[in-house]
């Protein structure tokens, strides 16, 4: 009978499975720094989307599929940082495999790790958790009144422009996508474009536009990061649609359709950043001015960029439960399945 806790939060909505590797008794995944480990769960001649099969992997799949997850679940495994200068390290997982960032996951660990009392917080003020990320190292800053986690701000590495108005045909009409690198690899399309609003009724057209355009992005040079295949390829697709401003500055609505189709819940923390460093580029996003980021489900990421590419995002995340997750060796089903 294999046996797994996690304790799961929502960041605006998208959720977050963690399991703390070495509480939970699980062995060491080999690995010098977070990246390395990373590269180990995905295996030699995986990718991101596509990892070998292991016993890691098979703790992942077991976690994210139905009946214990579902096609929308994300989560992460807490290992080790890469050096004292970070709390810890976190290994980000979906349903289709491994990313390399992801902010609402950073903002849901920097509550977990100030509510768990991992790492000490006042009653009142902030606390910084900082992690170590496949992409590099990370920062939440969790607020705190009257003894309770009332917010978190991500800071993430730093996000770069690679390209601008990239034609890529879809059975919609030809997109011209913008590409920026936030820890990932991001697409940005206006979703007008295609003929398509930002709304839940329209989330079949969008995912499908999302993973059109991912696909034919897929040996794009742009798409390419000088650190290596690791953080190369085009991790998700932003399809976002304007809003009138605010008195604080520009105020959009998105979806991210992510890895093999997931959609997003949140505005996407990294894919925010993404959002920021054109905005910026662009002259639409100043000091002191902030982009009201918003999701599909209505739920919003405040975000402002700090200069040199470094950009804060702002959201609330909170716990939704702990759990104890068996998987008998004589059920059928195994590890679940997706639909």
């Amino acid at each position: 009978m294999t046996a797994v806790r996690t304790t799961d939060y929502h960041t605006a909505g998208e959720p977050f499975r963690i399991v703390d590797t070495a509480a939970d008794g699980m062995p060491p995944v080999p690995g010098d720094t977070v990246a390395e480990r990373c590269a180990t769960a995905i295996g030699p001649g995986g990718s991101g989307t596509a990892p070998r099969r292991g016993p890691l992997d098979d703790v992942r799949r077991m976690l994210v599929q139905e009946p214990r997850g579902h096609a929308g679940m994300y989560g992460g495994f807490v290992v080790p940082p890469d050096d004292d200068g970070a709390h810890l390290g976190v290994l980000f997982w979906h349903k289709d495999g491994y990313s390399t960032a992801c902010g609402h996951g950073t903002m849901a660990l920097g509550a977990w790790a100030v509510d768990t009392g991992r790492v000490a917080a006042p009653d009142d003020g902030d606390a910084q958790v900082r992690i170590d990320v496949p992409s590099g190292r990370v920062t939440a800053t969790v607020h705190r009144a009257q003894g309770r986690t009332t917010g978190v701000t991500f800071r993430n590495v730093p996000a770069r422009v690679a390209a601008r108005k990239v034609p890529v045909a879809t059975t919609l009409g030809i997109a011209e996508v913008d590409i920026a690198h936030a820890g990932a690899c991001y697409a940005s399309v206006a979703a007008r474009d295609l003929g398509l609003e930002v709304t839940r009724a329209a989330l079949p057209s969008l995912v499908r536009a999302g993973r059109e355009i991912r696909a034919a992005l897929a040996t794009h040079p742009a798409a390419w990061h000088p650190a290596g295949p690791l953080l190369s390829g085009v991790y998700g697709v932003i399809l976002h649609e304007e809003l009138p401003d605010t008195p604080f500055g520009p105020h959009q609505r998105n979806v991210t359709v992510f890895a093999d189709g997931q959609t997003d819940r949140s505005p996407c923390g990294s894919g925010t950043s993404a959002r920021l460093a054109l905005l910026a580029e662009d002259g639409r996003l100043g000091a002191g001015e902030d982009l009201l980021h918003e999701s599909v489900t209505g739920t919003v990421f405040t975000g402002r960029i700090l200069g040199d590419g470094v950009t804060e995002v702002t959201g609330t995340a909170y716990r939704t439960g702990e759990h104890l997750f068996t998987a008998d060796p004589y059920d059928a089903l195994g590890a679940g399945f997706l639909l």
